[in-house]
């Protein structure tokens, strides 16, 4: 029997599916059930569910549609494609039919798990069926230059931007809520942010207008953690270690109460996890060592080190990202990603 890849790579470059292609990628689906049960596939629906699926992939082909991804073709890209990117596009666009508004998808994901390319892909994928996706980063909501130079004055601690705190929640909020209630032709301004500006400090820019969205990606680093117990931070990980980071992460986790508000905004709440939370720090320095092959600026690994570990002083991910894995009230779709980046699995809490 023909494994998936090989399949689809067949049906890529212009064959036509076999029944023997359909009974072996049915046979595939249902083998994992818990995948299968996050995209609610039964043996009843296994095959106009994959037709569906089957009928985004040929008219990405059809249409010449290149996907945003940074490194890899379309062929090594394929279990990513047919395993998560086209079923969740498809899911994204049931769940966006059960509302009369746009659907609010948060996205978390810690650095280096794929946010950004997740959400271009997706934006390019909703278009194929119709639907307009827009992305709002946790990023786009941080505060001015000036503010935070002010926030640094309060708090010294805060010597990167990104732990709670350093956000304008009121602007994220009103802008979740205009694109919630708005009607459909009205023109809503979105965030954004430029991280070049200030030699790097970033700062606010000119907010992007859009109209007639279907769907918001909102995505970030905590977006939809929770603060945990105040006594599980006297025992925290690595690199939790003197009473002054217990300290800092005591104080974080009580700010983070202050973003409960926003989370309250979205629909659904899917989590991007590294099968070791710490591969972040590696993909860092693999991310940042691309640009400057590229002949762009980039962190050397003894900062892109410290960088990643201030943040896990914060929000530490053994506390509040790993568990919410396990959290069906407020996630619903988990992605594990392994070491090489493939995909681990799929599945719902």
């Amino acid at each position: 029997m023909d494994q998936p890849s090989s399949i689809l790579t067949r049906w890529l470059a212009g064959a036509s599916p076999t029944d023997a292609d359909w009974q072996a990628l049915m046979a595939t689906e249902l083998a994992d059930q818990r995948r299968a049960n996050a995209w609610g596939i039964r043996d009843d629906t296994v095959r106009s569910a994959l037709r569906r699926r089957w009928h985004l992939l040929q008219q990405l082909a059809l249409e010449h549609r290149q996907i945003p991804v940074p490194h890899g073709s379309l062929t090594d890209l394929l279990p990513w494609l047919w395993f998560l990117w086209l079923p969740l596009t498809l899911w994204l666009v049931e769940a966006r039919q059960r509302l009369n508004r746009p659907l609010i998808q948060g996205i978390l994901g810690g650095q280096g798990s794929g946010k950004t390319t997740l959400t271009r892909v997706l934006q390019q994928l909703l278009t194929l069926v119709g639907q307009h996706g827009v992305t709002l980063s946790i990023d786009d909501l941080y505060k001015t230059y000036a503010d935070r130079q002010i926030l640094r004055q309060q708090d010294p601690r805060l010597i990167w931007r990104g732990p709670p705190g350093t956000h304008d929640i009121e602007l994220g909020l009103r802008t979740l809520q205009q694109l919630r209630q708005a009607p459909p032709d009205a023109a809503i301004p979105i965030p954004r942010f430029d991280k070049s500006a200030h030699g790097g400090e970033g700062d606010r820019i000119s907010p992007e207008w859009v109209s007639q969205v279907d769907i918001v990606l909102f995505e970030g680093w905590f977006v939809g953690a929770r603060p945990v117990d105040p006594a599980q931070i006297a025992t925290a990980p690595w690199p939790i270690e003197t009473e002054a980071d217990r300290q800092f992460a005591a104080d974080m986790n009580q700010r983070l109460r202050d973003y409960l508000p926003l989370w309250e905004q979205l629909d659904q709440l899917m989590v991007l996890y590294p099968e070791d939370y710490r591969l972040s720090q590696q993909w860092r320095r693999q991310a940042e060592q691309a640009m400057k092959a590229d002949g762009k600026s980039g962190m050397a690994d003894d900062t892109v080190d410290q960088f990643v570990e201030y943040f896990w002083r914060a929000l530490h991910p053994a506390l509040f990202i790993e568990p919410l894995c396990h959290r069906r009230e407020w996630v619903d779709l988990v992605v594990e990603i392994r070491a090489d980046r493939t995909l681990k699995a799929v599945y719902a809490p």
